[in-house]
């Protein structure tokens, strides 16, 4: 499966986020859009669906920001991928009867195992974080 960029910038964000957790503070907009290098507009976009999810905090002002919203060993590769992309659709068999496909069976199969991975796999179990 390919994820978007989106994604891959949710799941960067949220581990920069989970790095610099033990501080408490609220990383601004402007800090988090120089460090990946992108539009402050286009990262607000996917702080925006993160925070929608649950997983991070926003407080406008001054000394507003962004920072986690739950405890970093809770938050998992899976929250943030759903967060950004939501669910996958069924995977859908070209032939008549799509319960004997033997090609969706597999993938399906495939498809399950690694959404159950990413469950699992939690952002804190990063080496280095």
């Amino acid at each position: 499966m390919k994820f978007t960029k989106a994604t891959n910038m949710g799941l960067h964000v949220v581990t920069y986020l989970v790095q610099n957790s033990t501080n408490k503070e609220y990383l601004s907009i402007n800090e988090l859009s120089d460090k990946f290098d992108v539009s402050p507009s286009y990262l607000s976009k996917i702080l925006t669906q993160l925070s929608k999810a649950g997983l991070i905090a926003s407080v406008s002002g001054v000394k507003g920001g962004y920072r986690l919203n739950k405890s970093i060993e809770t938050i998992t590769f899976f929250d943030v991928i759903q967060a950004i992309e939501g669910m996958p659709e069924s995977l859908i068999c070209l032939v008549e009867s799509p319960t004997d496909c033997p090609i969706q069976q597999t993938l399906q199969e495939v498809q399950t195992a690694m959404w159950e991975e990413l469950k699992n796999k939690k952002l804190s179990d990063l080496k280095g974080l």
